[in-house]
């Protein structure tokens, strides 16, 4: 690796495929009956290394890729493949900090950016009229320290905290930034995750949250992304790993010999029970094709609730399979080409199906145990 500074994911910028350089579905050669690990890694490596050119529309998003990448090579098992010094370097070098005190209370947030063309340079007089770091980049920034076994109490916390409420709006959701953005259960779990992984929760109004979070329940038994909504397996998920991460309710419910929950579990259940289609893949709403990511969206659900053993694992392991590329990573649907986002998704569903060779997920937060628990 050359020695400027690290800058993971840097793109190839070869030109674009006409048509008929791009490989269709038929092309592809049939799926392999077992989890590749070996290809997997390299997928992962080569992301690490040299981006391909098509994510270049996604460069506001690098810090996200790079969770994907480095929090996916540690399920794997692979993270001695990471400069992990090199990498929190240049993960904390994205955190916006304020000039003083004071401006913890101008709305912003001093969170992390998502890239450096979020990151605008001040004024001539030092003045950065946009400072605000954003809620989803900011919880794969501390996710990504994590994962490399950074210690996150030596990090200025206090900025992150004392401005993330300036996000949290009257009804108890977030927003993502300080303005122009829509708020939704997407929002409250990156800020249930961060204060979970900062070991503070001076940052967010729980009791504000989790009743913003009661009303996102459907008649059906999921979660809306807002209240009123249409159930849905993200937000389902960000619901209840939210609740779980806040202490509202407990691991392995259906075990329990509690008589009541906050939530309508059983409904809850049964409404992700559901999900699971006759392809053995899991769908995000009724009427809707099995995707990769649900495995884990939906199935992340069922492990924190005590209802993961109810589902045809062996039905859910064949339809994985199917989307699993010779090329490593995993695609959004069968015969696909891979992409990043799948891909680690579908690491975290092969976690959850305890595959060897790979480490153990951490549901609520999404990603591995040891991350999870701090041990690197």
């Amino acid at each position: 690796m050359a020695t400027r500074e690290w800058n993971p994911l840097d793109f190839d910028i070869g030109e674009e495929e006409d048509e008929e350089g791009t490989p269709s579905p038929s092309s592809i050669s049939p799926p392999l009956p077992y989890f590749n690990r070996d290809r997997h890694v390299a997928f992962l490596e080569m992301m690490y290394n040299l981006m391909p050119h098509h994510y270049q529309s996604q460069e506001i998003n690098r810090l996200t890729l790079a969770f994907f990448t480095i929090s996916g090579l540690h399920l794997l098992r692979a993270l001695d493949r990471v400069d992990k010094d090199r990498v929190a370097d240049w993960v904390l070098s994205f955190q916006a900090h304020p000039r003083s005190r004071a401006e913890l209370k101008n709305g912003q947030f001093y969170g992390f950016h998502g890239s450096r063309t979020s990151q605008f340079p001040p004024d001539e007089n030092g003045v950065s009229a946009c400072n605000s770091g954003h809620l989803a980049s900011t919880y794969c920034a501390l996710a990504i320290l994590k994962t490399v076994g950074f210690n996150l109490l030596t990090i200025d916390k206090e900025s992150i905290l004392i401005s993330l409420r300036n996000l949290q709006q009257p009804d108890g959701s977030f927003m993502p930034v300080d303005v122009g953005a829509e708020t939704d259960l997407r929002f409250v779990y990156c800020a249930a995750a961060i204060c979970f992984m900062l070991e503070d929760w001076s940052g967010m109004d729980r009791e504000k949250a989790k009743e913003y979070i009661l009303k996102c329940q459907s008649y059906d038994g999921g979660f809306g992304l807002m209240p009123g909504l249409e159930s849905h397996g993200g937000g389902t998920y960000c619901a209840v790993a939210s609740l779980r991460l806040m202490g509202y309710i407990e691991d392995d419910l259906l075990s329990k010999t509690v008589t009541s929950s906050i939530i309508n579990v059983p409904l809850l259940v049964d409404w992700c029970m559901q999900r699971q289609a006759i392809d053995g893949g899991f769908q995000g709403r009724a009427n809707k094709p099995s995707d990769t990511c649900y495995a884990f969206w939906i199935g992340a659900v069922l492990r924190i609730l005590g209802g993961y053993k109810f589902i045809d694992k062996i039905a859910l392991h064949r339809f994985l399979l199917t989307c699993q590329s010779e090329f490593g990573g995993f695609s959004k649907y069968p015969g696909d080409l891979p992409d990043i986002y799948h891909a680690y998704y579908g690491y975290t569903a092969f976690s959850l199906l305890e595959e060897p060779g790979l480490n153990p997920l951490c549901a609520e937060l999404g990603m591995t145990d040891l991350t999870a628990i701090g041990i690197i």
